[in-house]
């Protein structure tokens, strides 16, 4: 007996794979490259706590948070150790790539980590959003969480200099996503306070650190990633979670140094 045309077509169409249906097709990785205020830490370094180990709490679990990050990087010497090549080796479309750096880029006096905002610093973050947009992958870009510090008067005062300025500008030309993390905390740590601040950065009974975070530091300030992430439309509301919500910061684990 012989087939239709149309019963034919429909056996082909049966017999093609369904793109973008299943659970393979709704799984991403959201990857951090960025310093020290985003790194994972170990337990000879707790309570010191980077905002990246406290995002995965507010993303359900099929977006997988691959924290890059790494203590002492800029975006020059991130890319210079290879560390953006191996996250191109395995990034895939539709994954994320959430970039964060400033704080080691403005150390002129190390010629292995300067970058300077207008030229150099956004020609390396052209790297990461060209590497990206490559693989399929979308780049998102983070201006840096702001360090503690007060004027006299108690006002919370900027340290970044032109890099935040330099990295909105760029992901504007680009077309980037881009997540005002620098402005947000700087709000935030206004609303704090000089004395209530000191409960979210890493000072303990022998450090006074007003760069890193302690465990409620860093759930803060990636409930703060997380709401520009939903913002900017990078992220679906199905797609975050806890957003009002505490998070109990014995959610927080170092792993063995």
């Amino acid at each position: 007996m012989s087939l239709t045309r149309r019963q034919v077509t429909s056996a082909a169409l049966a017999a093609v794979p369904l793109v973008g249906r299943g659970p393979e097709r709704s799984r991403r990785t959201l990857y951090i490259a960025g310093d020290s205020t985003a790194a994972r830490k170990t337990a000879d370094e707790a309570p010191e706590t980077g905002w990246g180990m406290a995002l995965p709490f507010f993303l359900r679990k099929d977006i997988t948070v691959s924290n890059q990050a790494v203590n002492g990087r800029s975006s020059k010497s991130f890319v210079d150790e290879g560390r953006l090549d191996a996250i191109l080796a395995t990034i895939r479309p539709h994954d994320l790539l959430l970039v964060q750096f400033a704080h080691n880029d403005e150390k002129s006096t190390d010629p292995t980590r300067y970058t300077e905002p207008w030229t150099t610093f956004q020609e390396y973050l052209r790297m990461y959003i060209d590497g990206a947009r490559a693989h399929g992958a979308r780049p998102v870009l983070a201006t840096p969480v702001e360090r503690r510090r007060f004027d006299a008067d108690g006002n919370a005062v900027p340290t970044h200099g032109d890099y935040p300025a330099a990295m909105r500008a760029l992901a504007e030309q680009e077309h980037v996503a881009l997540l005002d993390i620098e402005a947000l905390s700087l709000a935030l740590w206004q609303s704090l306070g000089v004395e209530a601040t000191k409960t979210y950065f890493n000072w303990t009974a022998t450090e006074q650190d007003n760069t890193h975070f302690n465990p409620p530091g860093a759930i803060a300030v990636a409930r703060l990633v997380a709401q520009e992430l939903l913002r900017t439309r990078v992220l679906a509301r199905h797609d975050v979670i806890r957003l009002h919500k505490d998070i109990p910061t014995s959610w927080i684990t170092w792993p063995p140094a």
